[in-house]
């Protein structure tokens, strides 16, 4: 890029179509060119373990888990993101008793999930598990290239600046926001949500057996439907649809054996839930 000199003040600029744009424009935004995005760790996939439907129900749900995830280390490359859970939602009602502001209550999930990844990573110490952060990115493909399983917490690390939800205090992004935004970032293979129940459903399975499955669905469909619950936090369809690496994630049953490996081969297990709307 050139440099360019303004003739009053003397300062010196980089000539760049962004030069003297405020960025908030909306015609200006629509007519920038951008390069090929670069997926840093396109061979990975982003494991998410829920908090209360498996870390929660302690060691008749997270070892067999756990032994699955070993099992597949040396064929697949994952990096573990860990929910919250009862203990996060214990939090948030006193957080919530007390007037906490949405910053301080996202702090607080945050401090939860890093509860459960410290636990999972201990457990999978043995066979190369280790607790990363944040901050720890740039780095996964020095622990990977060592045989390790990184684990992280899901809370993305909005924290104190945790964006206002629509409705109330609590955050609307939470840990599986967080895991996805990682799949995101990295360029991973694949992002995928281990929880206690089959997939996606019309309504909760647990208290409506007779609800409706979805092996398949669409993000922007599944936003549309507006339905009172979900298995996933509802963020995550919106960014499936501005995502520029994730095109789809799956929802697959962690008590099931062999879902997790069936999942990391490729195979169509539980619900995907698939981008719905063209990004250009």
């Amino acid at each position: 890029m050139a440099l360019i000199r303004e003739r009053d003040s003397k300062r010196l600029h980089i000539k760049s179509k962004l030069m003297g744009e405020t960025l908030v424009g909306r015609s200006f935004l629509e007519s920038l060119e951008y390069g090929k995005t670069f997926r840093v760790l396109p061979d990975v996939n982003v494991l998410k373990i829920g908090g209360q439907s498996i870390t929660d129900m302690g060691a008749r749900a997270v070892l067999p888990v756990m032994k699955e995830i070993v099992e597949n280390a040396r064929r697949h490359k994952m990096i573990i993101s860990t929910g919250g859970g009862t203990r996060s939602r214990h939090v948030y009602a006193i957080a919530m008793e007390l007037g906490m502001p949405t910053g301080i209550i996202s702090k607080l999930g945050q401090s939860i999930s890093e509860q459960n990844a410290l636990m999972l990573t201990v457990l999978l110490s043995p066979h190369g598990g280790i607790k990363v952060g944040h901050d720890d990115i740039p780095k996964l493909g020095a622990y990977f290239a060592q045989g390790c399983i990184p684990v992280i917490h899901g809370m993305p690390p909005y924290g104190y600046w945790e964006h206002p939800p629509e409705e109330g205090r609590i955050p609307s992004n939470r840990t599986d926001v967080g895991a996805f935004l990682l799949a995101e970032v990295i360029g991973a293979k694949q992002c995928i949500f281990v929880k206690d129940v089959d997939g996606l459903y019309s309504d909760n399975p647990k208290l409506y057996p007779d609800a409706e499955f979805f092996p398949r669905i669409g993000a922007a469909e599944l936003l549309e439907r507006e339905q009172d619950d979900l298995a996933v936090e509802r963020v995550v369809l919106e960014l499936l649809n501005r995502s520029q690496n994730i095109s789809e994630i799956q929802i697959i049953n962690g008590l099931k054996e062999g879902s997790i490996t069936r999942a990391l081969n490729g195979e169509h297990v539980g619900t995907i839930i698939y981008q719905d709307k063209t990004i250009e």
